[in-house]
């Protein structure tokens, strides 16, 4: 868990990624904050005026935070493929939230799932999904409902998990601005 100080960090070093991108100029930041350092995966969404502009993410808890988020942050405003580039023009509409990933428990099916706590992750081959926990509770899932469209996400047979699909949870800090600030 972070505390209040390292989650206005992160969301602040999220956003200064974003402008430093959009307005073609280089992220300078300090590293001097521990959290910075801490390994872990993380997501970063960005929406606008409350609808989704954007989420990318790094899964695996082998690079500091403070390298992930600001990477993730700037992915998620341009190379997202749903959406075109955010504009510098669209900065100061978004809003940003941030899920850090626990680690990974691997499962075997959906009892062992607790909608609005656990993420998913399904696996096979080079077919990958990743849903956060957030997703099953706004579209109202059950557990099955969510391990399903977990596996679609993926590329795969909605079933795949029953079959040949490596399955694992996760828990997510998350949070996130509650008013976007206006652009630097």
């Amino acid at each position: 868990m972070t505390n209040e100080h390292d989650r206005t960090w992160l969301l602040t070093l999220a956003r200064e990624a974003i402008v430093a991108y959009s307005s073609a100029r280089e992220l300078v930041t300090s590293t001097s904050e521990s959290v910075g350092e801490r390994r872990g995966g993380a997501f970063v969404t960005l929406h606008k005026h409350g609808e989704l502009r954007g989420c990318i993410g790094h899964v695996d808890a082998d690079q500091p935070l403070g390298q992930v988020i600001p990477r993730c942050a700037v992915a998620a405003a341009a190379t997202d493929p749903r959406f075109p580039p955010v504009s510098m023009a669209e900065v100061p509409a978004l809003e940003i939230e941030i899920s850090l990933l626990g680690p990974l428990e691997p499962i075997t099916g959906p009892g062992e799932i607790i909608v609005g706590r656990h993420g998913l992750v399904v696996e096979r081959d080079w077919h990958r999904g990743l849903l956060l926990p957030e997703v099953a509770t706004e579209w109202d899932w059950d557990a099955l409902t969510f391990l399903a469209q977990t596996c679609h996400k993926a590329g795969l047979p909605q079933d795949a998990w029953k079959h040949w699909a490596k399955v694992w949870r996760f828990e997510a800090e998350v949070f996130g601005e509650k008013q976007p600030p206006h652009a630097a």
